[in-house]
């Protein structure tokens, strides 16, 4: 097997021509966990070392340590001998968006990466069923329009959101996700979509905290406590969601009886996998700089390629693990939660309430949204009476603009998501709910909104009615309203 000088890369965009394994940096803030952090130059010299041998794009974050500091250390003393690119993502917590704090939020990243541009921004949301998160995009792509910001991505977006994203008219390139043998989630729905759209993945996760290793081949199953890293605890759940460790120990062997037929090592196997599913842009490995350095072990990557019988093989050996539920990033906004802490309480305390609510005299309860139409309707976006919940009708509006644009698809989960938001408002949730009207304005849409709505009350089921109508607005392809039994 021949190693290649070089890594192999992947135009993003014709200005955005990355390495196919880019450098985390997540581990910075497990380095410091202890509070002090570590010194800028000397991590800067050793960000130096990879970029030295190809591996010259870094992905961060606001809330990963000192590691914008750090690239923004590299800049200043190394970026005319050894350009780097850098990926940085904004995580804010769950409240109410204004353009002003958006662009403090990307001021801050410029200021601690040297930077007049950021070459990637990947935008987090917590919480669909506050479209405050879609306002913070519609800012950032303002920014982008002011040269502040060269591509917009996002991060882990499940499929029906990135597809409301790019419907509503919002530039992103990317959307980074969790993928490797242990979680195929975005080898489904996302990747068909973002093989249709020209989105690309970058994979996180692909070594799982490097448990795909033969560090771990007939090791004793580890325990959850703080000898592990943070990265190690996160997918210490994931192989307990997926199965056991018995069952993780299966397909350890397997990878690694072809790993030695192939004479590479059990994570090049795992990474190459991922690298070779189709939207799949670069996989994500991360560094603990000065620590260790796998740049030669990451350049046997482009010596070897993996044959349909070894996918095949593998595809029989994952056979053994179950697959971990839900949609691409669902393990931050729903149970089990697969993060480090197993919850969220290290990313924030609290979600804001997505509509304010007022107490009326007779015994029920409004959640208003504030239109001006509300005022001029003489309604609620809906109201609470014993326990009983009534939503409004409700479209593809947020302020003067209609999320999801020509898509019936991406404007019923928007709409889905506005109605969420109020049952959340009031105490309730989409499993309370016992009855939905769907009104389309083009028959021929019935199919691929009822298909939306499937997914999204699958598992609930309520009484339905969907109807065409003229709707008002020629806009709207979609109205939509619901009932709640709070019993």
């Amino acid at each position: 097997m021949k190693v290649n000088p070089l890594p192999d890369t992947y135009a993003i965009q014709p200005d955005f021509v990355i390495p196919r394994v880019i450098t985390g940096l997540w581990q910075i803030a497990d380095m410091e966990r202890g509070g002090s952090l570590k010194d800028f130059q000397s991590k800067a010299k050793d960000m130096k070392a990879y970029a030295d041998m190809g591996f010259n794009t870094f992905d961060m974050a606001d809330h990963y340590g000192s590691a914008e500091d750090i690239a923004g250390v590299y800049r200043q003393n190394y970026q005319g001998e050894q350009p780097i690119k850098v990926m940085t993502k904004w995580v804010p917590e769950p409240k109410k968006m204004t353009k002003a704090n958006v662009k403090d939020a990307v001021a801050v990243s410029l200021k601690r990466l040297q930077a007049e541009q950021i070459d990637l921004m990947q935008f987090h949301a917590w919480n669909y069923v506050d479209s405050s998160w879609l306002e913070a995009l519609f800012y950032l792509q303002e920014l982008k329009e002011e040269g502040l910001i060269k591509h917009l991505g996002l991060t882990n977006f499940d499929t029906a959101h990135l597809r409301m994203v790019l419907s509503s008219g919002i530039e992103v390139v990317s959307n980074q996700v969790c993928f490797s043998l242990l979680d195929m989630r975005a080898a489904q729905a996302m990747n068909q979509f973002c093989e249709a759209s020209g989105i690309r993945l970058f994979a996180f996760g692909t070594l799982a905290g490097g448990f795909l290793s033969e560090k771990w081949l007939n090791a004793p199953e580890p325990k959850l406590n703080d000898d592990l890293n943070w990265s190690q605890m996160k997918y210490w759940r994931f192989i307990n969601t997926a199965g056991d460790w018995q069952s993780f120990q299966a397909l350890l062997s397997v990878l690694n009886e072809m790993a030695i037929e192939k004479g590479v090592t059990i994570a090049n196997l795992a990474t190459r996998f991922i690298l070779e599913q189709p939207a799949v842009a670069a996989v994500i490995i991360g560094a603990r700089l000065g620590e260790n350095n796998h740049s030669l072990d990451n350049l046997r990557l482009f010596g070897f390629e993996l044959s349909k019988d070894d996918h095949k093989r593998i595809g029989q050996a994952l056979g053994s693990l179950a697959p971990i539920p839900g949609d691409c990033g669902d393990e931050y906004r729903k149970p089990p939660f697969l993060t480090a802490s197993g919850d969220l309480s290290h990313h924030f305390d609290e979600f804001d309430q997505p509509y304010p609510t007022e107490d009326g005299a007779d015994g029920r309860t409004k959640a208003l949204s504030g239109t001006v139409w509300e005022d001029i309707g003489g309604f609620s976006r809906a109201v609470k009476k014993n326990n009983m919940i009534t939503v409004s009708g409700t479209t593809a509006t947020l302020g003067d603009k209609v999320i999801g644009g020509n898509d019936p698809v991406a404007q019923t989960h928007f709409i889905i998501d506005k109605i969420e938001g109020a049952l959340k408002s009031l105490g309730s949730s989409l499993d309370d709910v016992i009855r939905t009207r769907i009104f389309v304005r083009h028959l021929p849409d019935w199919e691929p909104v009822a298909r939306a709505h499937g997914e999204r009350f699958k598992d609930i089921q309520p009484a339905n009615t969907l109807v065409q109508a003229a709707l008002v607005g020629d806009e709207y392809l979609v109205e939509m309203e619901a009932d709640a039994w709070m019993g």
